[in-house]
């Protein structure tokens, strides 16, 4: 699911230069005033994103659950103590609004990463960062989009192999350390593949970019990113001035 996904909805139409300042303005947003009652609104812009890609909260939910799981420990270390009362649930407030910040983030990232062709995103980045360095980002970006959806899917198929094998009876030291050792294997073995395949493909650092233009809805959308941005940071440079 970490990956582009053709479609009709109402994301998939869009131009990817106003999804990624919808993007930025709306991670701008989360991080600079993470008050709950903020955190609440940005809730129902991120279920408006995935609504407009026509993906389940469900579904992103279990394609991130690993990543989840791991964040969610966070909440829990923060409430323990030393000492009685041992759990102290106000102490994880705050890694509880941390944590929520990072996963709206995360949804509204995969509503793009699943409307726009990486093509699109390579083509939106080169268009406005200037020379090689444009050329450069748009190409680790576009590989990075492209990789990711491989190495998870080679963790998954070691994991699933491990406990074929009788992992369940191994520590989980042993268990952790042959996942990452055959997972960085495998994952220098597709890097040596992508090098020659890309060869082989007469690979351009400068290809021809698709078109690209903004209609109405674009426009919309690219203002509502950048109202964004601003909704978020006024609090935030009223009280240092003030």
């Amino acid at each position: 699911m970490l990956a582009y996904a053709p479609g009709d909805s109402v994301a998939h139409d869009l131009d990817a230069r106003a999804k990624l300042v919808f993007q930025m303005g709306f991670a701008v947003a989360v991080f600079a005033n993470p008050t709950p009652s903020w955190l609440a609104a940005m809730a129902l812009v991120a279920a408006a994103s995935l609504a407009a890609a026509r993906l389940s909260p469900v579904a992103v939910v279990h394609a991130y659950r690993v990543v989840l799981a791991f964040l969610l420990v966070g909440p829990l270390i923060g409430a323990l103590t030393l000492g009685p009362p041992w759990l102290v649930p106000a102490q994880a407030v705050d890694s509880a609004l941390a944590i929520t910040r990072v996963i709206l983030v995360l949804f509204v990232s995969m509503a793009y990463v699943t409307s726009t062709p990486v093509r699109e995103t390579r083509a939106a980045i080169q268009r406005h960062v200037p020379g090689k360095p444009g050329r450069l980002l748009g190409v680790g970006m576009a590989l990075t989009l492209r990789f990711l959806p491989l190495l998870r899917r080679d963790v998954r198929s070691i994991r699933e192999a491990i406990q074929a094998r009788g992992g369940a009876n191994r520590s989980v030291v042993d268990r952790a350390r042959r996942l990452v050792l055959v997972g960085l294997s495998r994952a220098m073995e597709r890097a040596d593949r992508l090098s020659v395949a890309l060869q082989a493909r007469c690979f351009s650092w400068n290809p021809t970019p698709p078109e690209m233009s903004f209609s109405r809805v674009d426009y919309v959308v690219l203002a509502v990113g950048v109202g964004l941005a601003m909704a978020g940071l006024i609090p935030v440079v009223t009280g240092a001035v003030g």
